[in-house]
């Protein structure tokens, strides 16, 4: 079943929002190579608990972290730990706030200190700007998807196929599920006060997955590279709200 917020609930998730990217925006600040992911886990959750949010991340059965962490061939889910960043890793941080019982949702994917991949990751960034002009009132999710889908395979790169989009509220993950492919036109209609978490994932490779022995970190089946970009976004009668920009 898909919920609807009200203005005082969205207000309540854009100031969770700007704690998840303010968050965000400190753990970008500490990527470079020699830091280990854990550290830039620790960083993560001193922002949120001073900034008076909760890790949403934390509310996940069995998951202790307060990011996923993912490293060049990991894709999502991934344990922050001991392992250390090295110039030109693709590095994706992925966190979430819990702010007054409401989730806020966002990713970021940086190459440490090298240049080598920015048409790759333009691409994510195109992709979900579209993906949030998408965001209206009258459209349906497949216009979101295609909108992704149109712009990640336009750049000869590929969608994940197993990994999607959601909504988000008082819970982390809710109805409906947002794909990064699809046809324009298709699935659940936009309404005001829907809240989405709008994630585009994809590869230089294959779509295909596999999993570390970790038993949570997803990795590209054929270790190639990717990324991942993803804001939280509420369908309002004056167009997409943006609720975790960066300030």
């Amino acid at each position: 079943m898909i919920s609807l917020k009200t203005e005082e609930e969205l207000k309540v998730m854009r100031e969770g929002g700007m704690i998840s990217a303010g968050a965000l925006k400190e753990v970008l600040k500490n990527v470079r190579a020699g830091i280990k992911t854990i550290e830039l886990d620790k960083i993560a959750e001193e922002y949120i608990l001073n900034h008076k949010g909760k890790p949403s991340f934390k509310t996940v059965k069995n998951y202790k972290f307060t990011t996923c962490i993912n490293v060049n061939e990991g894709v999502v889910h991934g344990i922050p730990n001991q392992r250390v960043i090295k110039k030109g890793d693709l590095v994706k941080v992925d966190l979430g706030v819990l702010y007054k019982g409401f989730h806020t949702d966002l990713s970021d994917t940086v190459e440490v200190e090298t240049n080598v991949q920015e048409d790759f990751l333009s691409a994510g960034r195109l992709a979900l700007s579209d993906a949030v002009s998408m965001c209206i009132v009258g459209n349906k999710v497949g216009d979101i998807s295609n909108a992704i889908q149109k712009v990640i395979e336009g750049k000869d790169f590929t969608v994940s196929r197993d990994l999607v989009g959601h909504g988000i509220g008082k819970s982390l993950h809710e109805d409906p599920f947002v794909p990064g492919f699809g046809k324009a036109g298709t699935g659940p209609i936009l309404k005001e006060g829907m809240v989405l978490a709008l994630e585009v994932i994809y590869q230089k490779g294959s779509y295909e997955i596999d999993y570390e022995k970790d038993g949570w970190t997803i990795i590209t089946k054929d270790r190639s590279l990717s990324a991942l970009f993803e804001h939280t976004i509420a369908v309002t009668k004056d167009g997409p709200l943006i609720l975790t920009l960066f300030d």
